[in-house]
C-alpha cells in the first residue's frame, strides 16, 4: 500500500526509541548497574549481548513476561562477562524503563496528531505494568496500548500486530505504523504488507536490504507535515 492510498483512522506507534528515549535509558541505567561490579567494562559491548539476548529470548516458548526476558538477558550477559549478578540488578533495570522519557518533541507531536481526528495507540515489546510509567508521560494522547504481554508474542511476529488490530477493531488499510526498529516492526511491515514510517534518529540501525518504508523521518515532528501534504491535516 502507499502512504497516500487512503486516510488511516489510527496512528499506532512502537513505543522504545521512537517515543521514550530507550537507547540513552538504557545506557544510563546498564551504567548504574555495572558500575557496581567493581571492574571497568566496556559498555556497548555489554549492551550488544544484552540485546542478543533479549531478542533471543522473546521468541523462545512459552512465552516470558518482558520483565523475565529482562532478567535473564541480563543475567546471561553478566554470566558472559564472568560478573556477578543479583536480583536487585534486574529490580534496577525494569523499574528504569518505565521512567525513560519520551523525545522532546514526542508529546507536542502527539498533541498535533491527536488534534487532526487521528487515533493514536502504541504496539510494545513490553509489559503492561512496565510501560505504564512511560504512557504516563504522553500527555494523555495515547488511546490504546497493546503490549507483548496480552498478544502473548513479541515482535517481529505477525500475532502481536494482528492481536494489536483486532483489539482495535481494524484492517490493514485503517493504520499507519510509525516506528524506529528495522529488525522488529519493518520485518514485520514487510511480512504484513501494512503501511510503515520509519523514525530514523540516527542510532546507526540499518534498513533491512529487501524493504523500504513508505516514508522516512528524522524524528516525530516531522509527521504531520507528510500528513498534511497527503491532504489528512
Amino acid at each position: 500500500m502507499t502512504l497516500s492510498e487512503n486516510r488511516p483512522t489510527w496512528l499506532t506507534f512502537d513505543c522504545y526509541g521512537t517515543l521514550i528515549q530507550w537507547d540513552e535509558g538504557l545506557l544510563a541505567a546498564m551504567d548504574t548497574i555495572l558500575s557496581a561490579k567493581g571492574r571497568d567494562i566496556d559498555q556497548p559491548a555489554f549492551i550488544a549481548v544484552y540485546d542478543r539476548y533479549e531478542h533471543e529470548l522473546e521468541q523462545q516458548k512459552p512465552h516470558r513476561s518482558f520483565r523475565q526476558v529482562t532478567a535473564l538477558a541480563l543475567e546471561l550477559a553478566m554470566q558472559e562477562f564472568d560478573l556477578p549478578f543479583h536480583a536487585t540488578d534486574a529490580d534496577l533495570l525494569t523499574s528504569s524503563i518505565g521512567r525513560m522519557p519520551p523525545f522532546r518533541e514526542v508529546v507536542e507531536t502527539l498533541d498535533k496528531l491527536k488534534a487532526a481526528g487521528f487515533k493514536l495507540a502504541i504496539i510494545s515489546n513490553t509489559d503492561d505494568a512496565i510501560i505504564a510509567g512511560n504512557v504516563a508521560q504522553l500527555g494523555g494522547f495515547i488511546d490504546r496500548v497493546i503490549t507483548a504481554e496480552q498478544a502473548e508474542a513479541y515482535k517481529p511476529s505477525p500475532q502481536i500486530f494482528r492481536h494489536a488490530w483486532k483489539t482495535l477493531g481494524i484492517g490493514m488499510e485503517d493504520l499507519v505504523h510509525i516506528c524506529a526498529s528495522p529488525h522488529l516492526d519493518l520485518v514485520a511491515a514487510r511480512e504484513l504488507g501494512f503501511r510503515a514510517i520509519w523514525v530514523d534518529r540516527g542510532t546507526g540501525r540499518k534498513l533491512l536490504g529487501d524493504y523500504r518504508p513508505n516514508e522516512i523521518v528524522p524524528t516525530l515532528d516531522k509527521v504531520p507535515g507528510l500528513f498534511a501534504a497527503n491532504g489528512w491535516m
